[in-house]
């Protein structure tokens, strides 16, 4: 009988540590993928984003075996040292990639899927006291751009791309993009993954729209008021709102 029950606990020993040595492999595959800055495998262990996502790992396995204070005394330590500061209660899937890292906030009730990129200074939080989920879930493919906060219990979409410093307070639709505060929808159906070109740049303006279209109406005003004449007014509604030139 002993001899079974050391058997089980070295085979349970065992099988821990072939699961960390395939989370180590699999950080490495994505920090090499994903950061062009990167120039060797050594460098690796330089990243805080390798260090907080193991340690997360560790802290989950004893979070999930009810040994609470253990897990946010790893998890505790773990960002004081990375500056990423993830719960042990949260659910990551494969493939995460924290960018710099440093200022990430990931809530308990916090659901990541896979192959998710996040940069510095976003927040996955919630809102109010609840018990139950209150933070977000964030499904496969999406990219969450710097100082971006996603609040709330919600879904962001797969293959969605979250704009720098956007605050994100409903639900996002797959294959979007969201930008502003609060954050809104202004593009659908993106074209590529946001993982393929990590792209944080080529974003809609929703504001200069929008101040674009009121110009255009004040133009239209004075036309009626005799102020504007034919040509002019045909080469704002062709130069002025729709295409990707400046507003007049």
């Amino acid at each position: 009988m002993e001899k079974t029950q050391t058997e089980d606990a070295f085979q349970a020993e065992n099988t821990m540590w072939k699961k960390i040595k395939q989370h180590i492999k699999n950080e490495i595959k994505v920090v090499m993928e994903r950061d062009p800055a990167i120039k060797s495998k050594a460098e690796i262990l330089l990243y805080p984003s390798l260090h907080a996502l193991l340690h997360y790992r560790l802290a989950h396995y004893f979070y999930k075996r009810r040994f609470f204070f253990l897990a946010r005394m790893i998890s505790v330590w773990s960002a004081r040292r990375t500056g990423i500061e993830i719960h042990p209660g949260a659910k990551i899937g494969k493939g995460l990639f924290i960018d710099h890292g440093h200022g990430v906030v990931i809530g308990e009730t916090t659901v990541i899927g896979d192959n998710v990129t996040i940069y510095q200074g976003v927040t996955l939080g919630g809102t109010g006291k609840e018990w139950k989920k209150r933070h977000p879930t964030i499904e496969d493919n999406v990219m969450i751009s710097a100082g971006a906060k996603v609040l709330g219990s919600f879904t962001v979409g797969h293959d969605s791309k979250i704009g720098a410093g956007s605050v994100v307070l409903h639900p996002v639709p797959p294959y979007s993009t969201v930008v502003g505060i609060p954050g809104r929808v202004v593009k659908n159906r993106n074209h590529q993954t946001p993982i393929e070109t990590l792209n944080q740049t080529d974003l809609p303006d929703p504001v200069r729209k929008e101040i674009c279209k009121l110009k255009l109406r004040v133009r239209y005003l004075e036309h009626r008021a005799g102020g504007l004449n034919q040509k002019d007014l045909e080469y704002l509604f062709k130069e002025c709102c729709e295409g990707d030139n400046k507003c007049l």
